[in-house]
């Protein structure tokens, strides 16, 4: 799923990144290693800033990202995924790696003119999809359906309710 989703994100070096899900920090790290490559000049390099609603989580992960010496490419930050980080956007690539209900209206406000999101739409456990997400010139969006997955639920302020 993490190769999918970042074959569907069309990721480049020099890219500006966020993930809404760190979990243990492992998918930030692939998508770092495409947009910020070791072998490449720092100067070139793109960044994941990713979010992780539980704090313990997000301690692990910045540590997994420590030891395995992504911690200059990706910016861990405990909060809310489901509203974006406005502090560093916009974003050329936005990923989700937890179910939303709906696309999240900050993460399209986040999203820059070309840029590309892709995250799971739909019920807490059942009938989801993955969704790309293209932002046009003046706020105009198109979303195409990638098929069917199986998400952890987002939650959060635009997440699921339970």
């Amino acid at each position: 799923m993490v190769s999918i989703m970042n074959e569907a994100l069309e990721l480049e070096v020099g890219q500006h990144v966020l993930e809404v899900g760190t979990g243990c920090g492992w998918h930030a790290a692939t998508v770092a290693e495409i947009v910020a490559p070791s072998d490449a000049a720092k100067e070139k390099w793109g960044h994941v800033f990713t979010l992780e609603i539980v704090g313990e989580l997000a301690n692990m992960a910045r540590k997994n990202l420590k030891d395995a010496r992504f911690d200059d490419r990706v910016t861990v930050v405990y909060g809310d995924g489901s509203t974006g980080y406005p502090e560093k956007a916009p974003y050329v690539r936005i990923l989700a790696t937890a179910a939303a209900p709906e696309v999240p209206q900050p993460l399209i406000d986040q999203l820059s003119v070309g840029g590309i999101i892709v995250l799971p739409v739909g019920g807490a456990s059942l009938f989801q999809s993955l969704v790309r997400i293209r932002k046009f010139a003046g706020g105009r969006t198109k979303r195409e359906d990638l098929g069917g997955v199986a998400f952890v639920p987002l939650t959060g302020r635009f997440g699921h309710r339970f």
